[in-house]
């Protein structure tokens, strides 16, 4: 009665929002954040609101999140948190989250924590999901798509008190009807057999994370060691192309390499690029060939 399998954790997002907001609603959520909320959201017919954390490391305070709901005056319906994050890798520990929930608990908001990235947590304490303090505001997200590789076979999972689940499934049975039998099977295998399946995966994303940290630092990108994910964003070098998208375009179409620009993240990612490390060493060990390259040809 508190757990609702989707299709992935996109419909996870999709099935929840289309429950939850009307016309005129608000959904604050800390920036740089993955872009697919927003779409969602204008779909639902609310409207995202960004909380700037660059001057913070990316890091979402209580005092920046009780502001922002109070500046707007009742309209916001609920706040998305996503951790470890997706761009920046940021994560919290328990007290943090703890005294974001204490905020959060002041409010008549839902709580959106989007965990998917749950499992690849780079710290020396676990993963610590808010809804372990705000149970019945919050609404949990998570899947298989990061912990096991399971991208493609599209399960993702809403937690939530039962009488929002009773609600939120009358969505999502009309967006989807249900994830298909085979997925679920190898779900649930995933999951029986599988449960420390990350803990190898994690060794190798710290080997290719400090790599890349190495190698854009010394170029003089500024990179804040991101805590779980697999992704590092960088701010661009100040003597170097500060536009975002004109930059990720050039290095393409210069030396063969896709990098995301900041501005895909929102207003506040821009001055900055994304980068995955979820690929191979070789395959990261030539794209930083190609960068240095890049940088140096820039630099004259």
């Amino acid at each position: 009665d508190e757990i609702l399998v989707t299709v992935g954790v996109t419909e996870a997002i999709s099935s929840v929002l289309l429950s939850i907001l009307v016309a005129g609603d608000e959904v604050l959520i800390p920036a740089p954040a993955y872009p697919g909320y927003e779409p969602l959201i204008t779909l639902a017919g609310g409207s995202l609101v960004e909380i700037d954390t660059r001057a913070n490391d990316f890091v979402l305070t209580p005092e920046m999140l009780d502001q922002a709901i109070i500046e707007r005056e009742g309209k916001v319906k609920a706040v998305i948190l996503n951790y470890p994050a997706n761009p920046t890798g940021v994560t919290y520990n328990r007290e943090q989250i703890k005294a974001l929930a204490e905020v959060l608990k002041k409010h008549e908001v839902f709580v959106i924590a989007d965990e998917v990235y749950s499992e690849l947590n780079y710290t020396d304490q676990p993963h610590v999901s808010i809804a372990e303090y705000s149970p019945e505001q919050t609404i949990v997200l998570n899947g298989l798509s990061k912990s096991h590789a399971m991208t493609g076979w599209r399960i993702g999972l809403i937690f939530a008190a039962r009488e929002l689940v009773a609600q939120i499934i009358k969505t999502h049975q009309y967006l989807v009807t249900s994830a298909s039998t085979q997925s679920q099977f190898a779900a649930i295998e995933a999951l029986k057999n599988g449960a420390d399946d990350a803990l190898p995966m994690k060794k190798e994303y710290l080997k290719r994370r400090d790599y890349i940290i190495e190698k854009m630092s010394d170029l003089g990108f500024k990179i804040i060691e991101p805590d779980g994910a697999f992704y590092i964003f960088a701010k661009i070098p100040a003597d170097l192309e500060q536009d975002s998208f004109k930059f990720a375009v050039d290095f393409a179409k210069e030396n063969a390499v896709a990098i995301i620009p900041g501005i895909a993240f929102g207003q506040y990612g821009e001055g900055f690029v994304r980068l995955s490390y979820a690929a191979s060493m070789d395959v990261i060990e030539q794209a930083m060939v190609r960068l240095t390259d890049y940088v140096t040809k820039k630099r004259g």
